[in-house]
């Protein structure tokens, strides 16, 4: 019996090493957050955890952080690519004195935000900056389905903020609410301002931009990068400031405004003034505004222009081919 003993004891040394050396558990494919989670858990849907920031170390590079019911899961950094989906419940963010998303990856990345909702106020009187930000190196970024709001954190303040240092970035907005953001006539509900090198692309469809200061602001004031954007079948309505603004005194910025409705904001229907700026309109209602368009507006000839302060009257009409569209 005692000879057993000591072999078994010899077998129990043996494998001590090995169970020392086991590897930490892997990365998963698709984590899971509840309200009632824990960032002890390791993200499963069995085991969810309580925060996007404990699930994202959880998940590996192109994976999925999935909500299993409403819940506030904090503000989140991201620094790869992943996506954030909440479709059949709530993604809640509340972002006191903080941006809610700040997208900071590789150049390369895909960033997907989908079910979220951003609220940047505070019973205490603050607000959070940006609802979503992407910086660094420009990469591809899909917001839908998405409420931001409130987000008018002192100077800094835009629903979401467009601002890559480098590459080039595309950012798709669709299906979602965008309102109550800016803390001065230098920020919006989408704010496009790209460092000097660095590029923006970006399409709304389907989105209110409602009560901001500017509902879309392309800044391109300080020597910034080029920059266009599409807007379609959106509602840019009720902002303290202008309904899309596109200021460049450098490098080009362009704006479409198609099939929209643009209307009683406190400013400029549709502007576009500097040396690098452009917008065109197609199809579009601008209506009550203090004034309809101003500036570098070209149009397709195919817009209602009425009922504002002043209507004004775009420069040129768009050509194509060699003939006037109308």
């Amino acid at each position: 019996m005692r000879k057993i003993a000591l072999s078994v004891a010899a077998l129990g040394l043996a494998f001590t090493p090995l169970l020392v050396a086991a590897p930490a558990q892997a990365q998963a494919t698709r984590t899971w957050v509840s309200g009632v989670g824990d960032d002890v858990n390791p993200c499963s849907r069995t085991a969810p955890c309580k925060t996007y920031a404990g699930a994202i170390s959880k998940t590996a590079t192109n994976g999925e952080i999935n909500c299993l019911d409403p819940g506030g899961f904090g503000t989140l950094t991201i620094t790869k690519s992943i996506s954030v989906v909440c479709d059949y419940t709530e993604g809640g963010v509340l972002a006191n004195g903080v941006p809610g998303f700040t997208v900071n990856a590789p150049s390369g990345s895909i960033v997907t935000l989908k079910g979220q909702d951003i609220e940047c106020g505070n019973p205490n009187g603050t607000f959070g900056t940006n609802g979503i930000q992407m910086l660094g190196v420009g990469v591809t970024l899909h917001v839908h389905k998405t409420q931001i709001r409130n987000c008018r954190g002192s100077g800094n303040g835009n629903g979401i903020l467009v601002a890559p240092s480098s590459g080039a970035a595309k950012v798709f907005v669709a299906d979602s609410y965008i309102t109550d953001n800016g803390a001065t006539n230098q920020n919006a509900g989408i704010l496009i301002r790209p460092t000097a090198g660095a590029q923006a692309n970006v399409a709304v469809k389907n989105v209110s931009l409602e009560g901001n200061t500017n509902a879309v602001f392309m800044d391109g004031a300080g020597g910034g990068g080029a920059a266009n954007i599409a807007v379609t079948k959106s509602v840019l309505s009720g902002n303290s400031a202008n309904g899309v603004s596109v200021f460049g005194t450098g490098a080009a910025l362009n704006a479409m405004v198609d099939d929209s409705l643009v209307s009683s904001n406190a400013g400029n229907g549709v502007s576009a003034a500097g040396a690098g700026a452009g917008a065109k309109i197609g199809s579009s209602t601008i209506v009550f505004n203090v004034t309809g368009v101003s500036g570098s507006v070209q149009s397709f000839k195919n817009n209602q222009i009425v009922n504002n302060g002043t209507d004004g009257t775009p420069v040129t009409a768009v050509s194509s081919g060699g003939f006037i569209l109308n």
